[in-house]
């Protein structure tokens, strides 16, 4: 089949074409949903074929959606005489010159999954050696990139020994060292590919008093769905727009809210007009992507299905259950697209509709696309350093949890030094009140309305008026969500949620009498402060905590010890604006920069110092949080068993070393050290040693002689001292 390509793909396949052509390892394309991005792909690997030999394509796809056979029948369509392969070809007849491979990696690589046997993989292992063996060249695509890909995603790639791979996304991981080919968004609107505009709750009042905020976006979305429907007709277009209802996980309830709220308006799945797309259930799903299906709404959870394309899918209605969920751009790039791959000059036609109470979604978009303030992508471990394992120790359950008493003692003392309530209820209220805290018999949220071009002009606030929803407290309704918020407060502080709800009752009830209460509220209106507040009480509790914390003793009673291992992947953050963009040889996982961040002073001097000293063979940055992290356990002063975390793992002339960086010492010898568990975690961590016969210390900067120091036998906050030796004395080759 021939085809017409846009001018902005046939820019796309030039780009790819010359980075080919490049030093670069990595080549990222970002092409918006809908701007036919497998269609650029095809027609690059034919013509990159067309001139080099002994090459092979492997394009790899995430998920359950047969994305691969979706590929490869569009390759079979647009490219004529194409050579395409799925997984069982290349199981039956390897691989050939000229070959492109459409395969699965999730049917490589995950558990459970019975698309390869252990011989079988062995088959396809020994295909990859034929195909080197007889001078083949693999080049490999990655799509949906930002979906799925882990560690043993990783090592398949890595078995191709390839010198280009080319990652394709919509909403693809910033990565500095690769060449980033970018389908610009407007020239995608500009062909009639993609809609012009997304109209986020199109003219919603200021403020919403509503009893049942399902039915009211369902409401705004069908009344758009048939004036959609007329406009099309009035354009002599036979198109029937859909409606994607998309709902949170665990959300039983509100699927039955949704189909007895269609079927009240004659929309049901008996008549064909209502499909739904749940892990378990799928129905009129057959032809829900042709333009005059029947189907007017399509109910999912989670993102739609990885490739699924249907052009006539122009309103998103995505609902919440007061929890926390994450919006995902994915599903808007689903209402994105044209449906006959034209604009009508039309403006209600050429926009698609978002209608939601979901405040989230900006941070959603945001994150999606690269927004945040550090960039961030996935780094795998070294196939050298998986087999690497210590002893970690762990907090034992019978000695972890906080005393509840001391802990309401101590939220009572922070908010009277802080907030400065007394004995009067009434004057408490109105300091509160004055600090920024919301008092109301009605749950208060926010959302935004408003009209962009751009999915990145969603993270930008001030283009969208922002919308009070006001909805009347019901405790039946409102209590699932308010032991929620309170289970959440809870988390912050080490406690669990029966002890937490008995702390906020004390505080804020009538139903308590407590001595250090703050506040006498009713049932309904504690339900309404604590959902409205949250933030502001979770950062109450935990500044109480903290501020309440005090050194304690030296040793914990008891500890867990289990076996650690370096995470195969972690999640790797880095300033991508910093002038030191280098990889780090010595690091244990592949593409790690020194332009880490988040990272104190002191840490960057000793990552740079470990790269250019020859007696370090390598090291390990550990987490500061999380069970997969290296750590040791010490107590403070309330016997609470607390957590250590190391910040570094390294070899020195083949000989593990623990080492913790701290503060330095300023040119006059002072401490710029802030820990004050300091000392105690360095005899937690020296008693470690000598227990498993390792060797560490702790590593500082000083000033003065511009030379990093490390403490090895004893802690001392005098620079001067005999327990501070040159960590380049130390560490020889």
């Amino acid at each position: 089949m021939n085809i017409t390509l846009a001018d902005f793909q046939l820019e796309a396949i030039r780009r790819l074409l010359e980075s080919m052509e490049e030093s670069v390892r990595d080549i990222i394309l970002k092409s918006p949903t809908g701007s036919g991005k497998t269609i650029i792909l095809t027609h690059f690997m034919d013509e990159y074929m067309k001139g080099h030999a002994k090459c092979v394509f492997v394009w790899l796809t995430p998920g359950k959606g047969n994305l691969e056979e979706q590929s490869k029948a569009k390759m079979d369509k647009y490219i004529h005489n194409a050579q395409t392969k799925l997984l069982a070809d290349v199981m039956t007849g390897g691989f050939a010159e000229n070959d492109a491979c459409f395969i699965n990696w999730e049917k490589l690589t995950k558990k459970g999954n019975n698309a390869l046997k252990d011989s079988e993989r062995t088959n396809f292992l020994e295909w990859i050696e034929k195909a080197q063996d007889a001078g083949l060249s693999f080049k490999v695509i990655i799509d949906e990139s930002h979906q799925n890909f882990t560690e043993k995603a990783d090592a398949i790639v890595q078995l191709f020994r390839t010198d280009k791979i080319i990652r394709c996304s919509a909403t693809p991981l910033s990565d500095k060292h690769a060449k980033l080919i970018e389908v610009p968004e407007e020239n995608v609107i500009a062909e009639g590919l993609i809609k012009k505009l997304l109209v986020i709750n199109e003219n919603f009042p200021q403020v919403i008093e509503t009893e049942n905020q399902t039915e009211y976006l369902l409401e705004r979305a069908l009344e758009k769905q048939r004036k959609l429907r007329s406009a099309f007709l009035n354009q002599k277009a036979d198109i029937n727009p859909l409606i994607i209802v998309q709902l949170p996980n665990n959300s039983d309830l509100l699927l039955d809210v949704v189909e007895r709220y269609f079927e009240k308006n004659g929309i049901t799945y008996e008549a064909g007009t209502l499909a739904v797309w749940l892990s378990d259930r799928h129905e009129n799903l057959e032809h829900i992507s042709d333009n005059n299906a029947a189907t007017v709404a399509v109910i999912i959870k989670q993102a739609v299905a990885t490739g699924w394309d249907c052009p006539r899918a122009h309103i998103l209605v995505k609902l919440r259950e007061n929890m926390d969920e994450t919006f995902e751009v994915q599903t808007i790039g689903r209402i994105r697209r044209m449906p006959e791959a034209k604009h009508y000059d039309v403006d209600l036609l050429d926009s698609c509709y978002l209608y939601t109470f979901d405040s989230t979604f900006t941070q959603g978009v945001k994150a999606s696309m690269g927004k945040g303030a550090l960039d961030a992508k996935t780094l795998f471990l070294k196939n050298e350093h998986k087999t690497f394992t210590l002893t970690k120790e762990q907090r034992t359950m019978v000695t972890d949890l906080r005393d509840s008493r001391k802990a309401l003692a101590a939220i009572s003392t922070y908010l009277k030094s802080t907030y400065g309530p007394t004995g009067d209820k009434k004057q408490n209220k109105l300091k509160l009140q004055s600090k920024g805290l919301i008092f109301s018999d009605h749950i208060v949220r926010y959302t935004y309305s408003g009209k962009v071009a751009m999915i990145w002009e969603l993270s930008e606030k001030d283009r969208l008026n922002a919308i009070e929803i006001k909805e009347p407290i019901n405790t039946h309704i409102h209590g699932r969500e308010y032991h929620h918020r309170v289970g959440q407060i809870g988390l912050e502080i080490g406690m669990e949620y029966a002890k937490m709800n008995t702390i906020i009752g004390k505080l804020f009830s009538d139903k308590f009498s407590y001595t250090g209460q703050v506040l006498n509220l009713t049932v309904r209106e504690l339900y309404a402060f604590v959902i409205n507040n949250m933030d502001v009480l979770r950062h109450i509790c935990r500044e109480a905590m903290a501020a309440n914390l005090a050194q304690g003793s030296l040793a914990p009673a008891m500890v867990s010890e289990k076996p650690f291992y370096f995470p195969h992947s972690i999640s790797f953050t880095y300033d991508s604006t910093s002038k030191v963009q280098s990889e780090s040889a010595k690091n244990v996982y592949q593409g790690y920069l020194l332009s880490a961040e988040p990272r104190s002073s002191s840490e960057k001097k000793f990552e740079k110092f470990c790269e250019n000293c020859g007696a370090v063979d390598w090291f390990y940055k550990n987490g500061d949080k999380g069970d997969e992290y290296f750590s040791i356990v010490y107590q403070d002063n309330g016997n609470k068993q607390k957590l250590f975390y190391p910040d570094y793992i390294l070899s020195v002339g083949g000989e593990t070393w623990i080492v913790e960086t701290k503060g330095g010492f300023d040119r006059t010898g002072a401490s710029e050290d802030i820990d004050v568990f300091s000392l105690k975690k360095f005899e937690v961590l020296r008693a470690y040693l000598e227990k498993h016969a390792l060797k560490g210390g702790f590593v500082r900067f000083d000033k003065q002689s511009e030379e990093l120091c490390i403490c090895t036998k004893a802690y001392s906050d005098d620079i001067h001292s005999e327990a501070w030796k040159l960590l380049s004395d130390i560490f020889k080759e």
